[in-house]
């Protein structure tokens, strides 16, 4: 498998970062809609957050199975059986009946997104020329931090403001991904000698062995980042409804944006900062934002809720786009597809596991007493994440500036 860069060809790095954000702004849709969903079906916190981790065990099984596969096949066809994904995730909350198809629908986003992770980020910093490294990298972050921050906040408006709440998002999101597939189609392949549709070879979670030593301390933070991120997108809606009794969906897709707004915003600051300073900078901020969201909990505080999204999702931009840079620039070219799934499979490990505690720990103990222990536990596997990373620096990198950041 050869990579081909961007240079000399049409630009489409940008054109890559929208498909990418269009497809994973589908994936956090149903966030501020699982109060209307339980109204109408009837069911309780635990199953939202199992519903919510029903989406990252198929990104996880997608990565495992397949987090490589665009490095054989090519990158545009594993793009448009994303799209193919997202477009059934869609159908599935339009067709929607009982708990069934939102599983169903779920199931089929995480596909979607599981085949994303891998190929959009790659395909975005491919098709970047020369001295466009940098910026290829950080459209690829943003890309997925802002689709993801852009599903809720689109959900929760129409669902308040407009007809349909549980329809009219989503035949949005299907114009959308029309548009995402017509622009997967005009993009250059960027993997010479594509093999026609190749067996799958599951890899599990493979890393080369020159990756490992920047891997550990940047999967790890990536695993509390997005552990923050899980909290709010499967958790926050119910605590802003239930407990501070605000009842706008368009505020509750507002709170959930502005986590992942804050996300961009840190992984702006750390192509600034440098790598190799903002991983550990970041697992700081994020300490912080996590005992913020936790004062919220205990004085029932919208604004001490948003303070901490925005001053954890900061953090989390910061160590995310540091570690995917790190993990990124030390990966050889033949490899960085798999190296950067097995990368997200950790991520996704944190979006899903802690929050089901979440939701079983609510069960017994209530929403506001389950988040505290959450908070808890994130903050200390932050903290040491930034310390080891602060004491034991990443290496130098031997494919410096392919993904990412000046380091």
């Amino acid at each position: 498998m050869i990579v081909r860069s961007g240079a000399g060809r049409r630009p489409g790095y940008v054109a890559a970062a929208l498909v990418f954000a269009i497809g994973m702004a589908g994936t956090t849709l149903p966030t501020p809609l699982y109060g209307l969903y339980q109204q109408e079906i009837g069911f309780t916190e635990l199953m939202v957050t199992v519903v919510f981790a029903v989406y990252a065990v198929a990104v996880i099984t997608v990565l495992l199975v397949a987090g490589n596969y665009s490095d054989e096949v090519g990158r545009r066809p594993v793009l448009l059986c994303a799209m193919g994904f997202s477009a059934a995730s869609a159908a599935c909350f339009l067709l929607e009946d009982g708990l069934p198809l939102l599983f169903a629908g779920r199931l089929f986003s995480g596909f979607a997104a599981g085949l994303l992770s891998g190929a959009a980020t790659a395909a975005v910093i491919e098709l970047a020329g020369p001295g466009q490294k940098a910026r290829a990298g950080f459209a690829a972050t943003a890309a997925n931090m802002g689709g993801l921050g852009c599903g809720p906040l689109l959900a929760g408006f129409l669902a308040q403001y407009a007809a349909w709440p549980l329809a009219l998002t989503f035949l949005v999101h299907l114009a959308l991904l029309s548009v995402a597939t017509l622009l997967v189609l005009v993009l250059p392949e960027t993997v010479e000698q594509p093999k026609r549709w190749p067996r799958l070879k599951p890899q599990g979670v493979t890393v080369p062995d020159e990756v490992k030593g920047v891997f550990v301390p940047a999967s790890v933070a990536a695993f509390a980042g997005f552990a923050l991120l899980g909290l709010f997108t499967a958790v926050a809606p119910s605590f802003v409804a239930r407990t501070l009794d605000v009842h706008n969906l368009a505020v509750s897709g507002l709170v959930v944006f502005s986590v992942f707004l804050a996300s961009i915003a840190g992984q702006t600051l750390s192509g600034r900062v440098g790598a190799r300073r903002a991983l550990p900078a970041g697992c700081g901020v994020l300490v912080v934002g996590l005992l913020v969201v936790a004062a919220s909990l205990l004085t029932e505080s919208l604004p001490l809720l948003v303070a901490g999204a925005i001053c954890g999702g900061t953090g989390q931009g910061l160590a995310f786009r540091a570690a995917l840079s790190l993990v990124g620039n030390a990966a050889p070219a033949e490899h960085r597809g798999g190296t950067i799934s097995a990368f997200f499979v950790v991520a996704y490990t944190g979006i899903s596991l802690p929050v089901v505690g979440v939701g079983a720990l609510a069960q017994e103990w209530g929403l506001r007493t389950a988040g505290l222990v959450f908070a808890g536990c994130v903050t200390a596997l932050a903290a040491c994440a930034g310390l080891y990373a602060a004491l034991r620096p990443p290496t130098a990198a031997p494919n410096e500036g392919s993904p990412g950041t000046a380091t």
